[in-house]
């Protein structure tokens, strides 16, 4: 067994059913979601040191700018909350922040966390719905 498996099955073991139940299943191969994840990432925004409300206008440009580029999946590096503390600027609260963007972003579709090698719930990609 490689390292990035080993690092998948912890994973999955460590994320329980917080916040996307299905994303921490294994896929069925062939299906839409398990096809999605293995799209290549065309842009990458780490939320690292952001606070709320930087990290919400950082999260605007970010999926703006990678409309306007025709990009077809990113990520965004929000972190996982293990040192988070009791308030909601923390890294733990960067993960529901983006989960609250993503829900109301108009062009963002599927999203999931990343496989484990790749920052797994520390990291959300996100698929862009087709512009206008």
């Amino acid at each position: 067994m490689d390292f990035g498996t080993i690092l998948d099955k912890w994973e999955k073991k460590a994320a329980g059913n917080k916040i996307c139940p299905k994303e921490d299943e294994e896929p069925k191969p062939g299906n839409s979601h398990s096809r999605a994840r293995n799209i290549k990432t065309d842009a990458v925004l780490d939320l690292h040191g952001f606070g709320s409300d930087e990290a919400w206008i950082a999260l605007e440009a970010f999926f703006e700018n990678s409309r306007k580029r025709e990009h077809r999946k990113v990520l965004i590096i929000h972190g996982k909350g293990n040192h988070r503390s009791n308030s909601r600027d923390e890294t733990g609260g960067m993960r529901d922040l983006t989960r609250r963007f993503i829900e109301s972003c108009s062009f963002a579709g599927k999203s999931g966390y990343s496989p484990g090698r790749e920052g797994g719930t520390g990291a959300t990609w996100v698929m862009l719905k087709d512009g206008d």
